[in-house]
């Protein structure tokens, strides 16, 4: 890919498991099996361009209203991948950090996550945050509810600190495809100057280029925060 200016953060809502695995006459659990296995290939191209923290949405709080068989299917992903196969994530050499409300999630799951986040807890050339069971709406809840507890009012740099990804900087790119052209609840205050990006293309074959593509766009852009630039005369 040619020189261009990369975004510090990308975060992707990997949308189009099920329909991807619909389309070829197969069942959503395959879908989201090779949605997992493309997540590691494209996380671990985004480390190899050089992008230090990538988010990805693994899996919303409305997610656990999906049929009991679909959710199930996703916790034994969580349970392959988190415990079993957990050298999927210690091969990206990054830092896994895991957020949402974990207290949903059995047991077995929740203590693969500790283990897995502290074998990488000192690495400090990469970050992955990976959202289990995450909800924007409600980490702003418990956030303000948190800001109440302690008795004081907050300004935007302090309120951010109770946000489940504080110290993270925000995102400079969200990336979302299956073709939906909404942010379904995912870093509501933390994407308020992300730039969007938008692919048809199914998660499962959102590919390395396709990948090289989203930054080249996003290089492009003009990011003004609000701001006017001025126009040479």
């Amino acid at each position: 890919m040619k020189r261009i200016r990369l975004p510090s953060h990308i975060a992707f809502i990997m949308d189009g498991n099920g329909r991807w695995a619909k389309r070829r006459f197969r069942p959503r659990g395959y879908g989201h099996r090779m949605g997992v296995q493309n997540m590691f290939k494209i996380c671990a191209h985004a480390f190899h361009l050089g992008i230090p923290i990538v988010t990805v949405y693994a899996l919303s709080a409305e997610n656990l209203k999906r049929p009991r068989e679909e959710v199930e299917e996703l916790f034994d992903l969580f349970r392959t991948y988190f415990s079993k196969k957990k050298e999927k994530f210690l091969e990206l050499n990054a830092k896994i950090n895991v957020i949402g409300d974990l207290s949903a999630l059995p047991e077995d799951i929740r203590e693969g996550i500790a283990e897995l986040t502290q074998d990488t807890k000192d690495r400090t050339q990469s970050l992955l945050n990976v959202c289990v069971n995450y909800g924007s709406r409600q980490e702003i809840i418990e956030a303000v509810n948190a800001a109440v507890s302690y008795g004081r009012f907050v300004d935007e740099q302090n309120f951010s600190e109770l946000l489940l990804t504080a110290g993270v900087p925000d995102p400079d790119l969200i990336v979302r495809t299956g073709g939906e052209l909404r942010l379904s609840n995912f870093l509501l205050f933390q994407a308020a100057y992300s730039e969007l990006y938008f692919s048809n293309k199914m998660w499962p074959e959102f590919s390395k280029r396709d990948l090289e593509k989203a930054i080249e766009n996003y290089s492009a852009r003009d990011r003004r925060f609000g701001n006017v630039r001025e126009e040479k005369r």
